[in-house]
């Protein structure tokens, strides 16, 4: 029997602001053995961060845990100690040492200022009587784990073989392969954090967190921001590392299907409390709580294609009673008629008889590279030579891996960043050199949803300026009273109430403000829009709720979009064509089902395997 490592009871935490209190986390429970991992789900505003928090100790005013204990047992055979009596000296001497955490963000977790190989030892030497020399090995050792640099017998095998192609005129000694290993691995520890990948810093960010031999890893949302395949890579990496180790960890997420590649224990939060908790198969195949439905359900799956998603308010309902209570309603929803391969079939064939809207033809987008002295040395090719057409109405998506051109191609077609080469024409006008008003005119036929909403919006503009902010600018509506008539239209169609163009973006969640943004694209009765990663930072549940309502906008507007995504299971549902990008060039497009079913390139073979799934087949075969 494994002993148990965690055992949180009855922990409570509470905020409180100009007079009201409010429980972020209500009175939950849960266990944790050694080498057993704990997945926390639920969406932004549950409580996962906090309880990981609370656990750290690291809960900031004015948070308070406000009830329960947190048990954790540092040592084999020795008494657990109570981590929330604990002062704060002495909590420092477990936090990072033998309890460590995975932040969500690398970037702003690390220092911008100092190299990793600082910030590794920096942290090692905090719990470890070493050396600064001594610190750097571990920092090395700790790189190589997670293979973020080769194994010195890698490296030695690496230059063995490139040596002479590059120096055939020099011999290559036991002594200068030595040196050459050495170098190249303090070079790594000489790089500062933005010389380095999203994944690439996830992993400096998980060395630093084994470096001291945790028993406790929390790792909280560090798979969010990355890409499906290095998503999956630090996945495998994390579960790795707890198989050799023996560690214990939390893993928080949104996302279900993520949960049950790692998972052995799931607890599904709502609210501040966990509704329900068991083993992972259990959760995922036969969930009893409504909201874990609705969670399973609203993800899109890979191997069906629903004419739209069902979501948690499918599920249940919510009602807060006047002392605060939450009652839950569940409800019985009818599973959502699926789109027939016929039907699709009709639908492809009507597109292709449409003369395109969009046409691209040997497009080419450049960064220039410039040397140390300024002067332009060369050009990164962003985009090289990518030609396609997008018909009326249709849904093209545009799927790749992060650095693969999406970004850089979408903003090229709505002239945002300006071609090199190549053409782009829009309605049969060729408007890859227009200027001024006319590519003024330009944009109201052509608009773009971003990633980020938050970014997106003015946070010093009320909701209802910033939509009514484009027909201004278009002199559209003769009065103040029939623009603020537009928003509201707007803002009841995207599902949001009209008193809400008096409120400011801060006071909306993700996806309301993503909502936000949509109504504001529409604004101006576009032909086409992009949507630029538009649900990839919303919650699983949001997200479904944004999909459906971009079918239906397009239903009614009859609207064109180019749909941008790593996340293949998002592009398959909304797109009817799909195109896979590579390193600026478009390696392979099809429709949405053939290139599912049917992927000729590796690499997009490689996306589609990387998907989690949380399907009981994936489950059992982890386990």
């Amino acid at each position: 029997m494994r002993e148990t490592i965690l055992e949180v009871r009855n922990l409570q935490v509470e905020f409180s602001s100009d007079g009201d209190t409010t429980k972020a986390v209500d009175d939950i429970s849960f266990t944790l053995k050694r080498g057993e991992t704990l997945g926390i789900v639920g969406e932004s505003g549950s409580g996962k961060s906090v309880t990981s928090l609370a656990v750290m100790g690291l809960l900031q005013y004015p948070g308070r845990i406000s009830g329960g204990e947190i048990w954790f047992r540092h040592q084999a055979n020795a008494d657990p100690i109570n981590l929330v009596e604990l002062p704060p000296q002495e909590m420092q001497l477990y936090r990072g040492g033998d309890i460590a955490m995975i932040f969500q963000e690398p970037m702003s977790s690390l220092n911008p200022v100092y190299t990793i190989g600082f910030q590794l030892a920096e942290a090692i030497q905090r719990h470890q009587d070493v050396s600064i020399a001594q610190a750097q090995q571990i920092a090395i050792a700790g790189l190589q784990e997670v293979k973020l640099l080769p194994s010195d017998e890698q490296l030695q095998q690496q230059f063995i073989d490139t040596w002479p192609q590059t120096n055939p005129n020099s011999p290559l000694d036991e002594y200068k392969v030595a040196q050459l290993v050495k170098d190249h691995k303090e070079s790594m520890l000489e790089r500062y954090p933005h010389e380095l990948s999203g994944g690439q810093l996830q992993r400096v960010m998980i060395a630093m967190a084994i470096s001291c031999n945790p028993l406790l890893l929390i790792a909280d949302e560090p798979t969010t921001a990355l890409d499906v395949t290095v998503q999956a890579t630090i996945i495998d990496l994390l579960r790795e590392l707890q198989q050799t180790r023996e560690m214990a960890l939390i893993f928080i997420t949104h996302d279900l299907g993520l949960i049950s590649e790692i998972a052995d224990q799931v607890a599904v939060m709502y609210k501040g409390k966990v509704v329900e908790y068991g083993p992972s198969e259990q959760i995922f195949s036969h969930p009893q709580h409504p909201y874990t439905k609705g969670l399973v359900a609203c993800r899109p799956t890979l191997t069906r294609h629903p004419q739209k998603l069902l979501t948690v308010s499918d599920y249940m309902s919510v009602e807060t009673t006047p002392t605060g209570q939450l009652l839950i309603q569940e409800k019985e929803p009818s599973p959502p008629p699926e789109v027939s391969p016929a039907e699709m079939r009709t639908r492809l064939t009507q597109l292709e008889q449409k003369p395109p809207l969009l046409k691209i033809h040997d497009l080419q987008v450049g960064f220039p590279v410039r040397s140390i002295f300024g002067t332009k040395k060369r050009y990164h090719m962003a985009v090289n030579s990518v030609s396609f057409d997008v018909k009326p109405g249709e849904t093209l998506g545009l799927v790749g891996e992060s650095g693969c051109g999406k970004t850089t191609l979408g903003r090229t077609l709505l002239r945002l960043i300006e071609p090199m080469g190549g053409q782009i024409i829009f309605d049969g006008q060729n408007i890859t050199h227009l200027k001024g008003k006319e590519l003024q005119q330009l944009r109201r036929e052509m608009q773009i949803v971003f990633q980020n909403p938050f970014s997106a919006l003015d946070p010093r503009m009320k909701v209802g300026e910033a939509i009514a902010e484009p027909l201004l600018i278009h002199s559209i509506g003769k009065s103040k009273k029939q623009r603020r008539e537009r928003v509201a239209e707007l803002l009841e169609r995207v599902g949001l109430n009209a008193d809400a163009m008096n409120r400011y973006p801060h006071q909306f969640s993700g996806g309301q403000r993503q909502r936000i943004c949509i109504a504001r694209s529409l604004a101006l009765n576009p032909k086409f829009i992009i949507c630029d990663e538009s649900v990839s930072a919303l919650d699983v549940s949001v997200q479904a709720q944004v999909l459906n309502l971009l079918k239906e906008l397009q239903d009614e507007f009859q609207l064109t979009y180019i749909f941008i995504s790593h996340d293949l299971s998002v592009v398959k549902f909304m797109s009817d064509r799909i195109l896979v990008m590579n390193r600026g060039q478009i390696v392979e497009q099809g429709t949405a089902e053939s290139i599912y079913r049917e992927p000729k390139e590796a690499y997009t073979q490689k996306l589609i395997a990387s998907i989690p799934t949380g399907s009981p087949e994936r489950i059992r075969s982890k386990n």
